[in-house]
């Protein structure tokens, strides 16, 4: 496919880029910094005359058959609330309203676990926790994703052949990140905020790549995690001492993911292949 990928030059972006690259797609990285190449077109998204001109083809390679959206402020707390939903909120508005009035029908986009009721100082419903529950926001920046996914069923709802995908990514990690995972074990509130959860950004751009492939029209929402924890600790031990009273829903093994990946599994063919694991100390 020929692809525009927002936020091309960011932590996941710029791994999306090149594994996306390396299985044949021609790839357009739109961004608010990065170094003057080919494939690449500094774009401020805020800005809807930039964004309908970078997606148009600002670059005269040809049309665009799919965009995937990454360009975000990408947590909360990195920047004031109003400045983060101003950016975020507008961003993607104007990146979904571009590509749908430019023709383009494929659209794959980062959602965030954080939908989910991180940092859980309200305890999730259930464990493994899923994608069935409604979305808990404890941020500004998780407002503005629950805002994103509504765009998106209602844009689809007006345009039956549109395709919106929105992937509820975990802490995103690259290979340099593991070496810090083994002192999470000293203490299981350092990372009870997400379920002791994570994905590498390698398993990252593979998602985003089989939802380009077989996501059909229509909106849908998945989590997009590792196959296991961040931890050394077993998954039992650590719902006995930090959640105790919350029910557990599903079979699972000492290390597997908390954030069910089921659906993801099911319907894209997602499977993660990295693992903190697989790395020496």
């Amino acid at each position: 496919m020929r692809i525009a990928l927002t936020g091309s030059t960011g932590k996941l972006g710029s791994v999306v880029l090149s594994e996306l690259r390396d299985a044949g797609h021609d790839v357009v990285g739109l961004d608010i910094v990065g170094a003057r190449e080919p494939g690449f077109v500094q774009v401020d998204l805020t800005d809807y005359g930039q964004v309908i001109d970078a997606l148009g083809g600002v670059d005269r390679s040809g049309a665009f058959e799919a965009v995937v959206h990454l360009g975000a402020i990408p947590a909360p707390g990195i920047r004031t609330d109003v400045a983060t939903f101003h950016n975020n909120m507008a961003s993607t508005f104007n990146v979904f309203w571009a590509a749908v009035n430019l023709g383009i029908r494929r659209i794959v986009y980062a959602s965030s676990e954080t939908v989910l009721g991180l940092p859980f100082d309200v305890p999730p419903p259930y464990i493994p926790v899923d994608e069935e529950y409604a979305a808990r926001p404890e941020s500004v920046y998780s407002i503005v994703k629950v805002l994103e996914e509504q765009l998106a069923t209602e844009l689809v709802r007006w345009h039956p052949d549109l395709s919106i995908t929105a992937l509820r990514f975990s802490n995103v990690m690259v290979p340099d990140d593991y070496a810090e995972f083994p002192s999470f074990d000293v203490d299981p509130l350092l990372r009870k905020w997400n379920l002791w959860g994570y994905i590498d950004a390698r398993d990252g751009a593979q998602a985003i790549e089989r939802a380009l492939a077989v996501a059909p029209a229509g909106f849908d929402r998945f989590i997009v995690a590792a196959a296991d924890t961040v931890m050394s600790r077993s998954n039992h031990e650590l719902i006995a001492e930090v959640f105790p009273d919350v029910p557990v829903v599903a079979e699972f093994g000492d290390h597997d993911t908390l954030l069910s990946i089921d659906k993801a599994r099911r319907l894209l063919g997602f499977a993660p292949r990295h693992s903190w694991r697989d790395h020496a100390f």
